[in-house]
């Protein structure tokens, strides 16, 4: 059925990825939270740091210069990751707008578009060995697109793909550079790219399409050029969401404190366990960072905040953590069907 559903448009296994991850990680910082104020408490005994704040009094210099540390950690580790998608929804704009300034990163030295020749003709040979005694007729984008739909090679898969490399390869070399594509050909030479690029991360996978080592870094290599000529961030959209990310914490702090701070625990946050679980959460986003999977900062946070107060035995207050949950399995189905709505709204209206 794949394909031929209303849901063919969905990379499920990538979204299945994105499901896990924001499922476990409120799970993992839960636990590592609980685990890490217990090893605390084993290995620093000063009493200065289980203590809840004082009123306006100040924590100890040492304790301050402590939880500065694990703040800025969690402020860094949101920032890369809720960032990432504040500029990747900024250039899905972009490109729709205004493709000729953004479908393709017009900046790319001349060095770069060498080296991107050099992996062409290196992964087009190795494509066209996999498809050598066949060949196509016609446009060689359908036989790839609907492999990427249905990840299942056929006798035309690797043949296309080979002439559609060749297709691209001859475009950049036609035209020397990326900042010479013709307006006209900007998008097409965009969507051939990013064709290729996402045929062959399936095909990496691929157990039937038998790579061997040699293989698949050739084409990871053609990938990696692929992908910088298509997958980039101006520097003033990167400045304008940090900016922006900065501004939304300054004005809209205060509610979020109170209730990771004061209101998961039946007992006030204390300084050892506001720190484990930073610490925690810093890690935790870091690791999806590097695996490239969207984690919720709030999530993860107040998650370890539950898991610091269970640990500690402060109990925890029912109401808040299932309003938390609520909100948190709601979001995103809700989400879904908001915007699902939008879009046939103004596909109808405009």
């Amino acid at each position: 059925m794949r394909g031929r559903d209303g849901t063919s448009g969905v990379d499920w296994s990538k979204a299945t990825e994105i499901g896990y991850a924001l499922l476990l990680s409120p799970l993992v910082g839960f636990v590592c939270a609980a685990i890490l104020l217990l090893v605390l408490k084993m290995m620093v005994r000063n009493p200065a740091l289980y203590a809840a704040p004082e009123g306006n009094k100040a924590p100890p210099l040492w304790i301050r210069g402590l939880l500065i540390l694990t703040c800025t950690g969690v402020s860094f580790a949101h920032g890369s990751n809720d960032g990432q998608k504040g500029m990747g929804l900024i250039m899905l704009i972009l490109i729709g707008t205004v493709p000729t300034a953004y479908a393709l990163n017009r900046a790319l030295p001349e060095s770069q578009i060498a080296q991107f020749q050099k992996n062409s003709e290196a992964a087009s040979k190795v494509i066209a060995a996999k498809g050598a005694g066949h060949s196509i007729i016609g446009d060689p984008r359908p036989a790839v697109t609907q492999y990427i739909s249905l990840h299942h090679l056929n006798e035309g898969t690797f043949p296309s793909l080979a002439v559609l490399v060749q297709d691209v390869s001859n475009q950049v070399m036609k035209y020397g550079s990326l900042t010479k594509v013709p307006a006209e050909a900007v998008g097409n030479t965009r969507n051939d790219m990013y064709l290729i690029s996402e045929a062959i991360r399936f095909l990496m996978k691929d157990k039937e399409s038998d790579l061997s080592k040699e293989d698949i870094a050739t084409l990871n290599a053609y990938k990696a050029s692929l992908d910088s000529a298509t997958k980039f961030i101006p520097t003033w959209v990167k400045i304008a969401v940090a900016i922006a990310l900065g501004l939304g914490t300054m004005i809209g702090w205060k509610r979020i404190v109170i209730t990771v701070g004061e209101k998961i625990g039946k007992t006030h946050l204390t300084y050892a366990q506001g720190a484990s679980a930073e610490l925690v959460a810093a890690g935790t986003i870091f690791a999806a960072d590097t695996f490239g999977l969207p984690v919720s900062t709030t999530h993860v946070l107040s998650s370890g905040v539950a898991g610091a107060m269970a640990a500690n035995g402060s109990g925890l207050q029912v109401a808040t953590i299932r309003n938390m949950v609520m909100a948190w399995v709601l979001t995103l189905p809700a989400a879904i069907m908001l915007s699902a709505s939008l879009y046939v709204l103004f596909a109808n209206v405009f």
